[in-house]
């Protein structure tokens, strides 16, 4: 069907008038880097209040489940249980609909006060693009946890604002080391709080050698922490919740992966952000990450130098985070001084209210 002259100059003339907007694209895609909302901080844990337990990744065996209540009771707190807790789909602590109905009802709970998984495995990173942000902001509460966890930390910290925390799973073997630091941080908010590294890390190191503390580059350094499992972290670059560590205190750990991988992970993000741009690195005790059936191989120290060494801001590793019992609890987002001198992470503000 063909058109008039006049016909056509009426269609451009009114295509002018309309705004810009309406003449783009029917739908933007999100953000690859939002900026990050400003912080929430959760209501601190007291004696008595109830924790939430699921399964948001891997799926929890009985014996975890029981090792988990015993150590929430232990502490002095109630234990409510997530409707799906013991749903197994392959790995999965059930499906991705189930495992996100118990995270969400958990902070939709006004008795929950901490949600705390029973463990990491692997799954968290299928919840992200169905997380109810807002839910999750109008009701902040604590989320602790460490390995898969890292999807939600990073997830809630970008989009919903809420300070989370890296640190032990609910199904971990507690010491006093990490009860103390984790409920320091969780139930006893402080202007500052200073943080040493585990002295039973330090002894391990005699015959686990990479439990050792180096620093590669000596010095102070101050900005948000943020960070986690490196293989998770580097799976996030490129997506919208891809962690921006410009100016933070990039903290990294992973557990059972040869020094190669570690080298592409690392690089991934070297090249997504820039190690550079970070005020500071603290590596984790990376354990069992050496060489696998590789007839030649770096060392994971070897590797872990490739990326920091060329740096020329504070850079250290073997501190206390990772797969590891005796580890500190690490809020995300919350401003903090690393001294590789004093070998010491100063928290800068509460990380509850």
């Amino acid at each position: 069907m063909s058109i008039s002259r006049r016909a056509f100059s009426s269609l451009l003339a009114a295509a002018a008038l309309l705004p810009a907007a309406a003449l783009a694209a029917p739908r933007k895609r999100p953000s690859i880097r939002p900026r990050m909302k400003t912080l929430i901080k959760p209501p601190r844990l007291q004696p008595g209040d109830t924790v939430g337990l699921i399964a948001p990744g891997g799926y929890a065996t009985e014996k975890s489940i029981a090792k988990a209540r015993r150590n929430i009771e232990a502490l002095g707190f109630r234990v409510r249980e997530g409707a799906s807790l013991r749903e197994v789909n392959g790995n999965y602590g059930g499906t991705v609909p189930q495992r996100l109905a118990d995270l969400h009802a958990m902070f939709g709970d006004p008795e929950v006060k901490m949600i705390w998984p029973v463990r990491g495995g692997s799954g968290c990173i299928s919840l992200l693009a169905r997380l109810d942000f807002k839910l999750i902001r109008d009701n902040p509460k604590i989320l602790l946890g460490y390995s898969d966890i890292t999807a939600l930390h990073l997830a809630i910290l970008k989009h919903a604002g809420l300070v989370t925390f890296h640190g032990p799973v609910a199904s971990s073997t507690m010491t006093d080391y990490s009860i103390e630091h984790m409920m320091a941080v969780l139930s006893g908010p402080q202007p500052t709080y200073t943080i040493p590294m585990a002295l039973e890390n330090s002894r391990r190191a005699l015959e686990k050698p990479h439990f050792a503390m180096r620093t590669v580059h000596g010095g102070v350094a101050t900005g948000p922490l943020i960070g986690g499992n490196l293989s998770l972290v580097a799976a996030l670059a490129g997506t919208p919740y891809a962690l921006d560590f410009k100016d933070g205190i990039l903290f990294l750990e992973e557990v059972n992966e040869a020094p190669y991988r570690i080298d592409r992970w690392m690089t991934q993000l070297d090249l997504s952000v820039g190690f550079s741009k970070a005020a500071g690195v603290m590596i984790g005790i990376c354990e069992d990450c050496g060489p696998e059936h590789e007839d030649i191989s770096l060392t994971l120290d070897e590797t872990l130098d490739m990326h920091l060494q060329p740096l020329s801001i504070p850079a250290v590793t073997g501190y206390s985070i990772g797969h590891i019992r005796d580890q500190f609890t690490i809020p995300m987002g919350i401003r903090a001084t690393i001294d590789t001198q004093r070998q010491t992470v100063t928290l800068l503000e509460p990380a509850v209210s």
